[in-house]
């Protein structure tokens, strides 16, 4: 079945203390791109972003994690932030989430810190990706590849460093998406 760019649905699996620039920014321009973004949480109602040294905004969660599945979604989104990170890693429903993305073949975009949840998921050994610089040691122990890149693509996995990747990080995920028959780009 061809996408059309509103069928085209994102989960974005965050959890309190999230980098919110890296959950606002991509999904801007996912939406502006007319994809259908859902925040997933395993929080019920709303989810509480970190801004870089404080707590940011509260976001409504559109659904809970426990009735979430990837069969509804054609791709995912991981936004870093330690607090997050440690949340979900520590979750047996955002494990199993993210593995079933890595199953069905999905695309699958991580920025920061949430490629440590891959590692929970047991889906990087001998992939390439990339993250921030603190977490390379762990990524290289569980099997990956780390490259010291701003974004980088393997097989659907789409990797970034920091904050500051986020334009390439975004556009990337847009021609992921787009090689998938998703969405129409424009520009971020």
């Amino acid at each position: 079945m061809e996408k059309t760019a509103n069928s085209f649905k994102v989960a974005v699996l965050v959890a309190d203390g999230f980098e919110q620039i890296e959950m606002a920014c991509p999904r801007k321009v996912l939406k502006q791109n007319g994809a259908c973004v859902h925040i997933i949480s395993p929080n019920k109602d709303v989810v509480k972003g970190w801004n870089q040294v404080d707590w940011g905004n509260e976001h409504r969660v559109d659904v809970p994690l426990t009735m979430a599945r990837a069969e509804y979604y054609d791709a995912l989104m991981i936004p870093g932030g330690i607090m997050s990170m440690d949340t979900l890693r520590d979750n047996v429903h955002a494990v199993r989430f993210v593995k079933s993305f890595f199953d069905l073949g999905k695309v699958v975009g991580a920025i920061c810190h949430g490629s440590q949840l891959l590692i929970n998921a047991n889906v990087i050994i001998g992939r390439k990706l990339t993250s921030n610089h603190a977490i390379r040691l762990d990524l290289e122990n569980a099997g990956a590849l780390w490259l010291n890149k701003p974004v980088v693509v393997d097989n659907g996995l789409v990797t970034s460093r920091t904050v500051d990747d986020l334009p390439m990080f975004t556009k990337q995920l847009l021609k992921e998406f787009d090689l998938h028959g998703a969405i129409e780009k424009t520009t971020p």
